[in-house]
C-alpha cells in the first residue's frame, strides 16, 4: 500500500528526505510519517539550518534511523556516497531558494549537496519561500537548470506564507506531497524511463471536470464527471517533470502538488482559459466533459414550478473547444489530445463512433472510452483505446485512471519528440 492507499504503487523503497532551512520544514514531520507508515525506509538528511527548526531527535523518531547532520558524522561509512548510490528516490521538502542554488550550480558543502551530487535516481525538490524569492530572476534559471537535468522541481503552491503574507511560494499540502510522490516512485522502481521525469522542461495543459451551464440561478445543464482522469492526468505530468496548468470545472478534488489551478465553470469560460493557457504549451490533453448545449437564456431569477406545464427551454450550441484548437493552434507544434466518453448505439459501436470523432477533430490523439456501468464517470478507474491519427490503437485495460494518464503521457512524449 502506498502512502496515499494505491495499492498500484509499489512499497519499500529507499528514500532519502532531504530538509533545507524553512519554516515549512515542519510538514516535513507529515510527509516523513507517510512514507513510513507506507512501508518505505527513510533516511532524513537535514541541513544545518533545517535543524533550527526541527531538531534532529524528532527526525530520529519519526524515521527510525539516526540523523547524519554533516560529512563528518559516521565518516568511516562515507555516507555522502552511500545514501544517494542506495536511494530509490531522493526528495527535498522544503526546498529553500538556497538549497536549489546551491543543487543547480553543483555545489557539495555539506552532506545533503553530496547526496543530490551521487544519486542516480529520480530526484524531487519541493519549493517553500517567498513569492518575491520564488519569482526572482535567478531562481528561475536556477529551476529551469535542474529541470533540464531530469530533476523534478515542483511549483510552489499559493496562499498564507511566513506571517502575514500571502502568494505563490507556499508548500503544498502533505497529502498532495505524497500522492507525487507515489507516481514518481511507480514510475523509477519500474524502471520505465530511468529518472521518470521524461516530461522535464515541457509545460502542459490538462481540462478536468464537468461544465455547468446556468438555466436559473439554481439549476444548470450539466454531467456526471468528476474530474478523477483529468486530476490524475495533471498528478502524473507533474511526476514526470511538466509545468502543469488544470483548467478544472466544477471538482471536489484537491489540488494536485505543483500543479497551477484555474477554476472555471461553463463551457465559453474554459475555452477562454485554455486558449490563453496553451500559448505556451507543449501538449494539450482536453479530459473535462464540456456541455454541448447552453440554455439560450439563463433566467435571473428562479424558475418557479407553477401549475402548468413548464415552456421549452431553448438550446444554443457552445463552442468546440478541441476543434477550435487544431484549427487554429496557439503555438506551432503542438500535441492537441481529445477524449470521447462513448456508450454506443444500435448502429454503431462505442469505438466507431470515437473513431469518427478522431476524423472530425482532427487532433493527434483521441482516448476513447466506454461510459457506464461503472466505467469511466465518478469512479475511480477507467478502461479506454488510445486512437493515433496515425492509425494507431493502444488499448488501455481496465484499471486506475493514473495508469490511462501514464499511457496517454508515454504517446504525447513520442510525438513531442
Amino acid at each position: 500500500m502506498s502512502a496515499t492507499g494505491n495499492p498500484e504503487v509499489p512499497t519499500g523503497a529507499n528514500i532519502v528526505l532531504g530538509v533545507s532551512g524553512g519554516i515549512a520544514a515542519y510538514k516535513a514531520c507529515e510527509v516523513l510519517r507517510g512514507l513510513t507508515e507506507a512501508g518505505h525506509d527513510v533516511r532524513v538528511v537535514p541541513t544545518a539550518a533545517a535543524l533550527q527548526f526541527v531538531g534532529a531527535a524528532t527526525w530520529s523518531a519519526l524515521s527510525g534511523h539516526p540523523v547524519a547532520e554533516s560529512v563528518w558524522t559516521d565518516a568511516h561509512q562515507v555516507n555522502h556516497v552511500r545514501l544517494g548510490r542506495a536511494a530509490d528516490l531522493v526528495v527535498v521538502v522544503p526546498a529553500t531558494a538556497d538549497l536549489l542554488a546551491r543543487a543547480a550550480h553543483g555545489l557539495a558543502d555539506d552532506l545533503l549537496t553530496n547526496v543530490l551530487l551521487t544519486a542516480t535516481c529520480p530526484v524531487v525538490f519541493v519549493p517553500a519561500m517567498h513569492t518575491e524569492m520564488w519569482e526572482h530572476a535567478a531562481t528561475r534559471v536556477n529551476v529551469q537548470t535542474l529541470r533540464s537535468r531530469g530533476a523534478v522541481v515542483v511549483e510552489p503552491a499559493e496562499g498564507r506564507l511566513t506571517g502575514a503574507d500571502s502568494g505563490r511560494g507556499r508548500l503544498p499540502e502533505p497529502a498532495e506531497i505524497l500522492a507525487l510522490l507515489d507516481r514518481v516512485l511507480a514510475r523509477g522502481l519500474a524502471g520505465v524511463n530511468g529518472s521518470g521525469s521524461d516530461l522535464a522542461g515541457r509545460h502542459v495543459v490538462v481540462t478536468a471536470g464537468g461544465t455547468r451551464e446556468p438555466l436559473d440561478p439554481v439549476r444548470f445543464i450539466g454531467n456526471r464527471s468528476s474530474g478523477r482522469q483529468g486530476y490524475a492526468l495533471a498528478e502524473t505530468a507533474a511526476a514526470r517533470g511538466a509545468t502543469v496548468t488544470l483548467i478544472s470545472a466544477n471538482v471536489a478534488l484537491p489540488p494536485p502538488a505543483g500543479v497551477t489551478v484555474v477554476s472555471v465553470g461553463t463551457a465559453r469560460e474554459m475555452e477562454a482559459a485554455v486558449r490563453a493557457a496553451a500559448v505556451e504549451a507543449d501538449a494539450v490533453v482536453m479530459a473535462a466533459a464540456v456541455a454541448d448545449f447552453r440554455p439560450a437564456e439563463a433566467r435571473t431569477t428562479k424558475i418557479k414550478k407553477g401549475t402548468h406545464e413548464p415552456d421549452p427551454v431553448s438550446l444554443r450550441r457552445n463552442p468546440d473547444i478541441l476543434a477550435g484548437l487544431v484549427a487554429d493552434p496557439p503555438r506551432s507544434g503542438q500535441v492537441v489530445v481529445g477524449f470521447a466518453a462513448e456508450t454506443g448505439d444500435p448502429d454503431v459501436g462505442w469505438l466507431d463512433h470515437g473513431r469518427a470523432k478522431l476524423a472530425t477533430k482532427g487532433c493527434q490523439l483521441m482516448v476513447v472510452n466506454r461510459v457506464g456501468d461503472g466505467i469511466g464517470f465518478e469512479v475511480a478507474d477507467n478502461e479506454a483505446v488510445v486512437l493515433g491519427a496515425d492509425g494507431s490503437e493502444t488499448v488501455v485495460p481496465h484499471g486506475p485512471k493514473a495508469a490511462l494518464a501514464d499511457v496517454v503521457w508515454n504517446l504525447v512524449g513520442e510525438l513531442l519528440r
